[in-house]
């Protein structure tokens, strides 16, 4: 009884110390959808490629993403997508990760939405690119992202576009400088 007792009040003071409640990040479940928005449907076909989609899905609270589908595009397309990245580091311009829709809104909630920690960037530049018929993209929502102990992103339903090798595979591509705007 008394061990019941002590573990019991242990729990409970743990709880009242302001440490967060833990729970094991295999019981994250994904959110969103894989599928395209319409708008882009036509642009895109579905394939098989578990080699591409291993290299973009991440372990919780480590970033990528949480869910994917292999998308190709098709030979007409002409697919806008976009990349805030840290100018500081100029081999980044062509990393990774990307999305459909063009940055909008406050710095903080795009972080959030799109699972960036600032170590990470300080997503400072903005290049916008086409991409080349036939390139295959990861098209998913974002895993949960750990930048310290005092933030985590939970996962996002937000779409995300991730590419194996963006320099290859883009073109027509335009940069812009992040400038402060205050609200």
């Amino acid at each position: 009884m008394n061990k019941i007792v002590i573990v019991g009040v242990i729990t409970l003071l743990t709880a009242c110390t302001g440490n967060p409640v833990k729970h094991p990040p295999e019981s994250q479940v994904c959110e969103g959808t894989t599928q395209l928005p319409a708008t882009l449907s036509a642009s895109f076909t579905a394939v098989e490629n578990p080699a591409l989609l291993a290299s973009a899905l991440g372990k919780p609270e480590k970033g990528s993403l949480c869910q994917g589908q292999v998308y190709r595009a098709n030979a007409d397309t002409r697919v806008a997508i976009y990349r805030a990245w840290n100018s500081t580091n100029p081999g980044s311009v062509y990393g990774h990760w990307w999305a459909f829709t063009q940055p909008t809104g406050s710095i903080a909630q795009y972080r959030e939405n799109f699972e960036i920690c600032y170590q990470w960037s300080p997503l400072d530049k903005l290049v916008t690119c086409t991409l080349k018929a036939g390139t295959e993209v990861v098209v998913g929502n974002g895993q949960s992202a750990r930048c310290s102990e005092y933030l985590t992103y939970p996962v996002s339903a937000i779409q995300q576009v991730y590419l194996a090798d963006a320099a290859d595979s883009t073109h027509n591509c335009t940069q812009a400088t992040a400038v402060f705007g205050w609200q």
